[in-house]
């Protein structure tokens, strides 16, 4: 019989991480231990981490939903399999919990390969390949921007991502010029999440466009189609969606919202998507409409981090993905991951140190 159990964490950032939404200073996370009682001392490890205000789903809701997660997960039986595990993690989450179902995915899929925090056995955990990764930009006073655009040019990033919104847009775009005077030959992606006015985007769309931008995402709030539809449309810069896409359920409203807009790219986040399940819908219908994507964290722990990757390796001809969060927090947990000149690794020959549950 499996069983289930799980805790809290709260992830300290080594600074305050501002985005147009407000500053962050902690997060709260799940963990969840699944396990064979005949031999508990096997166990997959999944992450539940919700993100206030951003998440389709209460986090306050969290510990009833994964009660009821516990105690239906006993009914379970039958060996699982990689494809299983997919498809029981969507019957064991309560609906609308897309956090957990990624959790039970993740740390099913865990279960189902040893419980050595192996997701998907492919070439990026046997230390053969390697994820291109954006390095990011996080908001906050000026002289921290700049400090950390130089950080990123001499660490050798050949994408950055910038949050902007936050800040006054004349001095936004100065530090935009900054970035790309030092790092002329490098993509520049910008991220707005949400924060321009409708009445201003057009405008400020095309003051971006002077930089020759790669894309930005989400520039206006979402859920407002005609005038999201208007800016991939006529934006002088590439939109990428991804608040956009949080909770959007079956394949045909996925589909219909694709064509509608018809966005030059989609951002992917399997936490707040619902899972690595969900994810693949998107990326399928988006290779079908001839849209780019990439997968990104959602400031989870290495935990989370590490089983994204590996979900996301498994693609082939990948751009720059979303995935250098691991270093944010004081109390993350060490292991494989590691990032080398705008590269996401697995060092084989480190093991994790993790003793949430001993």
């Amino acid at each position: 019989m499996l069983k289930l159990e799980y805790r809290s964490y709260i992830l300290n950032f080594k600074f305050d991480a501002g985005t147009s939404r407000g500053v962050m200073t902690e997060r709260e996370v799940w963990f969840l231990k699944i396990y064979d009682d005949r031999i508990p001392e096997v166990y997959g490890l999944g992450e539940v981490a919700p993100l206030h205000r951003l998440s389709d789903e209460d986090p306050e809701l969290i510990p009833a939903a994964l009660q009821q997660v516990e105690r239906n997960i006993k009914s379970l039986t039958t060996p699982l399999s990689e494809d299983s595990a997919l498809e029981t993690a969507a019957t064991l989450c309560p609906p609308r919990f897309a956090s957990i179902r990624f959790g039970l995915e993740m740390g099913l899929l865990d279960l189902v390969n040893g419980g050595n925090r192996i997701i998907y056995k492919n070439d990026f955990v046997l230390g053969k390949r390697a994820i291109p990764i954006n390095g990011l930009i996080w908001m906050g006073e000026v002289d921290f921007m700049e400090r950390q655009i130089k950080e990123k040019v001499s660490e050798g990033y050949d994408c950055i991502k910038m949050k902007v919104g936050a800040l006054d847009f004349d001095r936004e775009l100065e530090l935009i010029a900054s970035l790309r005077k030092e790092a002329n030959g490098v993509q520049i992606r910008v991220d707005a999440n949400g924060a321009f006015p409708n009445n201003e985007a057009l405008h400020r769309l095309i003051k971006l466009s002077q930089y020759n931008l790669h894309s930005i995402e989400q520039p206006i709030i979402p859920k407002q189609p005609e005038a999201m539809q208007l800016l991939c449309k006529k934006g002088a810069v590439d939109i990428a969606l991804d608040e956009e896409l949080i909770g959007i359920g079956p394949m045909d409203e996925k589909r219909k919202l694709l064509e509608f807009l018809k966005p030059q790219h989609i951002v992917l986040k399997p936490t707040l998507l619902g899972g690595f399940m969900e994810t693949s819908e998107w990326i399928g219908l988006a290779e079908e409409l001839e849209i780019g994507w990439w997968v990104t964290s959602a400031l989870e722990s290495n935990i989370g981090l590490n089983a994204i990757a590996q979900y996301t390796s498994r693609f082939r001809d990948l751009m720059p993905q979303g995935l250098g969060t691991g270093r944010l927090f004081h109390n993350n947990f060490e292991g494989p991951l590691y990032i080398e000149k705008g590269y996401l690794h697995y060092d084989t020959d480190i093991t994790w140190d993790i003793d949430l549950f001993d």
